[in-house]
């Protein structure tokens, strides 16, 4: 099964999050997936 997501976001902060997935060669869903490994790992102190 597969689930759409949708998400406005303004045009600065769309351009900011473009540039860093073209930069990292990732997809759309390759960012969101990096970004909620991030929010799971606990910070080292």
């Amino acid at each position: 099964m597969a689930t759409t997501i949708h998400a406005e976001v303004p045009d600065e902060q769309y351009d900011r999050l473009k540039r860093v997935k073209d930069e990292n060669g990732l997809t759309w869903r390759g960012m969101l997936i990096h970004a909620a490994d991030d929010l799971e790992t606990p910070a080292r102190e």
